[in-house]
């Protein structure tokens, strides 16, 4: 399990960070993930692209563990890193999250550098009963330089702009150099200026070796680091593959139901 791989008596072959096996969410009468399969492996940065109301958020909250899915024939639906018995806390170590929710649960006066630092006791800024140890300052200071943000070290995020205050969350989402990001919506609110640097920070990351999970509705979110896309309609997987056969035009309009064309340039996509 350390190693992330499985020994299966012949080869060693590696274990998926991330495993959908025929997942059903129920939200009241209505599933809204409906016998989701797919696997994900580490290293392998992902997008999941979708309109609005087709379950995108409530996959995260599965991954997250707010959200329960209905046990199958086939033993647990979701398993991640191999596992579906994990501890919330434990799993928080692991996987960096990055959602509007907790965006909104940060807008307090708290210091970019407590945001980050709370990152490790999966709160929101630091309080009187944390102990923080030099491991965690300096970690503090690592990511801080990381994301190109140590002036906001200081700095109350309710005196942010939008996009600085995103990058101080993604800086708590990277406190415990987890296995990936999970990134819900990351541009939401941010005006161009701010989106190019959010997708610039992005495709550092992606390059240094985290494991990039994306959902988003917009097409320009996907960075070029991500090669895989999987396209989700009504609580299903509608398509899954590489992002130069997924993102073609007659599966978009399908995707969002109107007519679209689709401009790439410069490792982008765009909808015209």
């Amino acid at each position: 399990m350390s190693n992330g791989f499985a020994y299966t008596g012949k080869v060693e072959t590696p274990i998926p960070l991330l495993e959908f096996r025929e997942a059903t969410v129920f939200r009241g009468e209505r599933p809204v993930l409906d016998a989701v399969s797919l696997s994900i492996a580490r290293g392998e940065h992902t997008v999941i692209l979708g309109p609005n109301g087709c379950g995108k958020s409530t996959l995260i909250k599965t991954i997250t563990r707010e959200c329960y899915p209905r046990y199958g024939l086939n033993g647990a639906p979701v398993r991640i890193l191999g596992r579906d018995d994990w501890n919330v806390f434990e799993l928080r170590a692991l996987l960096g999250i990055v959602s509007n929710d907790l965006m909104q649960s940060c807008t307090r006066d708290f210091t970019g550098r407590e945001v980050i630092l709370s990152g490790f006791f999966s709160s929101v800024g630091v309080w009187p009963h944390h102990v923080l140890t030099p491991a965690m300052d300096r970690r503090a200071d690592e990511v801080l330089e990381l994301l190109e943000i140590p002036h906001l070290a200081g700095r109350y995020v309710s005196e942010m702009s939008s996009g600085e205050a995103r990058r101080v969350l993604i800086g708590r989402a990277l406190a415990h150099d987890p296995q990936a990001l999970v990134l819900d919506e990351p541009c939401a609110s941010l005006d161009l200026h701010a989106m190019h640097e959010l997708r610039e920070v992005l495709r550092k990351l992606a390059r240094s070796g985290v494991t990039i999970l994306l959902v988003t509705h917009h097409l320009p979110d996907i960075i070029p680091e991500i090669g895989r896309v999987i396209l989700l309609k009504d609580g299903r997987v509608f398509r899954d593959g590489p992002k130069e056969q997924v993102l073609a035009a007659d599966a978009l309009s399908a995707l969002f139901r109107t007519p679209v064309e689709v401009l790439h340039h410069d490792g982008y996509y765009h909808l015209l």
